[in-house]
Parts: structure tokens; C-alpha cells; sequence
């Protein structure tokens, strides 16, 4: 337990120096002086409190630098970058801010390989799209479309029509996609769960769960995410909660799309 918390610190500080500081400049002045920290932690030489607890949780599982520096380049590019071209763009985004995470938590469960990556990155990249699609107007107030502009021009869904709440045709419809595109993901996902440690089948199981309930809620307000953020009641949560515990007993079991 302790391992998980030390690498939560290391994203809570980051997350926090990204968001917090109340300006991009300074935010990427702290985000430079964290990467730099964090090359002083893998060469032996570090003060930091986090950094001193999470060396010891890299050196136990043989943790490389590559996700810790993907994270903080992603929140980098939080600072310059609010719109999205197309997909590839915003799915190496997705590769840095998202799966770097999902990579560390098989660290931690010892269970590392090229198909294990493969399928926690669908996963993770799952996620994260459930999450963008969820808060389509939250992160409007704050200057970030994630909507790809290519998918915005073919379904003709203006900026100044999702600033004005207009959830149109054309909205919905470009929704919809999106929807299936990061369901697509998530279910990809599945065949991990019977390759992970048993104590770490539960988690894994309830957040492909979640994501997809968030997708499922998101469809059942007809895509309408701009006047009305979709929630998980706690009867929701109660389902997922029983369905993630047959589904890491039974990890075989392919769950219904």
C-alpha cells in the first residue's frame, strides 16, 4: 500500500503544479524544477520527501524514469496546448497524461510486458476519453476542447455553439462517435484483468466498470454533457462495486458489451 501512496504523491505534486499556480509560466517553471528533481532521484541525489519515499518504491520494482517524465511532459503540455488537430494528437496526449499511470500500477503488481502495456494503455486511453466526454463543459471554463477539430469540422459542430450550450444534431452525433470510440478502448482492455496478481483484479475491473458506466450515462442523456454533467448515483456504485467482484473471481468471464 505504502508503494501506491508514494507514487500518488509524486502525481498529486505534479497535478497541483500544473493546475494550481494560477499561471502557465509559472506552472511550467515548477513543472521544470519537479522533472529536475526527479532526474536527481534516479541518480541518487535527493532531498525532496516524496522523491526520497519513491526511490525506494523504484528500486523494490525496478521502476524506469520514462512514465514519471511522460506524466510531467503531459502536464507541461497542459500549459501551451488546449485544442486538439485530430485523434493522434490527442491520443499521445492520452500516452503521457493517462497510461504512464496505468504502466506503474503493473510495476507495482509485478505483471510488466509488452501485452500487459498493450492492453492497461487501452485502458487507461479509455479513461481518459470517458473523462473528456464527461466534462466536456467543465474544461470549457477553463480554455480546453478535446474535441479533435477534424471530428468537429466533418460533424459541423462549432466552438461558439459549445461555449452557448447548444447541444445540436450535430453535437450529439459527433458525441456518439466519441462515445464508441473510447468504449472501444475500454473493452479492449478486458483480457488484462486474468493476467494481474489476484489482489489487484478488483481495482482493475471497477475502473473499466466506471469508465464504462460514465459512457452509458453519457448515451442515455442523448450526448447532452454541455447542460448536464453525467454522475454515478450510489446505486450505480453499488453495482459496479458487486459486478468488479465477480469479475475478478472470475477473470475468464468476458463481460457483456
Amino acid at each position: 500500500v505504502q508503494d501506491f501512496y508514494n507514487i500518488y504523491a509524486f502525481c498529486r505534486w505534479a497535478d497541483d503544479l500544473g493546475d494550481e499556480l494560477g499561471s502557465p509560466q509559472r506552472s511550467l517553471e515548477a513543472l521544470d524544477w519537479w522533472q529536475s528533481e526527479l532526474e536527481n532521484c534516479y541518480q541518487g541525489n535527493t532531498s525532496h520527501p516524496v522523491y526520497l519515499a519513491l526511490s525506494q518504491t523504484i528500486q523494490q520494482y525496478e521502476i524506469p524514469i520514462t512514465p514519471f517524465a511522460d506524466l510531467i511532459s503531459a502536464f507541461k503540455q497542459d500549459q501551451t496546448v488546449h485544442h486538439y488537430v485530430d485523434f493522434p494528437q490527442l491520443q499521445d496526449y492520452c500516452n503521457r497524461s493517462a497510461n504512464p499511470v496505468g504502466r506503474l500500477v503493473l510495476y507495482l503488481a509485478r505483471a510488466v510486458s509488452a501485452e500487459t502495456f498493450a492492453l492497461s494503455d487501452s485502458i487507461c486511453t479509455g479513461l481518459q476519453l470517458a473523462n473528456f466526454w464527461q466534462d466536456v463543459a467543465r474544461d470549457l471554463t477553463i480554455g480546453r476542447v478535446y474535441l479533435p477539430q477534424d471530428m468537429r469540422e466533418k460533424f459541423h459542430v462549432t466552438i461558439r455553439e459549445i461555449q452557448n450550450g447548444d447541444c445540436t444534431i450535430g453535437f450529439r452525433g459527433l458525441l456518439a462517435f466519441e462515445v464508441q470510440r473510447a468504449r472501444g478502448f475500454l473493452e479492449s482492455g478486458w483480457p488484462l484483468i486474468p493476467q494481474l496478481p489476484p489482489s489487484f483484479r478488483f481495482d482493475i475491473a471497477l475502473f473499466i466498470r466506471g469508465g464504462l458506466a460514465i459512457l452509458e450515462k453519457i448515451e442515455k442523456q442523448n450526448f447532452n454533457v454541455l447542460q448536464i454533467r453525467p454522475r454515478l448515483k450510489k446505486s450505480d456504485f453499488f453495482k459496479l462495486f458487486v459486478q468488479a467482484i465477480v469479475q475478478s473471481r472470475w477473470p475468464g468471464a468476458q463481460p457483456p458489451s
